[in-house]
């Protein structure tokens, strides 16, 4: 286990995955959930209080808009379940290895070099990927 959790926050957590990256398939939700683990270990910039799974999937402001889908409501399934205890035991999938953000752009789009001052880590799908600049959070992995 990465980071401590409660099977309350291991279902939220699958329902963030379902909503963010239902469409991205199996890989694409555990690359948001690579996010979300990420943001609970880094203790930096503005996921320095964020301790906790709950605190991460609902940091306000800075969360994820995910929790304002239709998608994120409703128990999430055995496979969604499985896909959220992947990252939360630690298993990581490129390139969210180390990133704190992700976003999609938009159609026709292609991924910026840089997302709010941060490198740009590489694309899945339609998700682009970014990491904090070397040395301004702890080490993840």
């Amino acid at each position: 286990m990465i980071v401590k959790y409660t099977d309350k926050e291991m279902e939220l957590l699958a329902r963030l995955m379902r909503a963010e990256a239902l469409g991205e398939g199996n890989l694409g939700m555990l690359m948001v959930g690579n996010v979300g683990v990420n943001r609970v270990i880094a203790n930096c910039l503005t996921f320095k209080d964020i301790t906790s799974v709950y605190k991460m999937i609902y940091q306000n402001p800075g969360g994820f808009s995910g929790t304002n889908s239709s998608l994120f409501y409703g128990n999430p399934t055995e496979k969604e379940k499985l896909l959220a205890k992947k990252v939360l035991r630690g298993e990581y999938f490129y390139p969210a290895t180390n990133a704190l953000w992700f976003y999609a752009p938009t159609a026709g789009t292609s991924c910026s070099k840089t997302w709010w001052d941060q490198s740009f880590a590489g694309q899945y799908k339609n998700h682009c990927f970014y990491n904090p600049d070397p040395g301004v959070c702890r080490e993840l992995h």
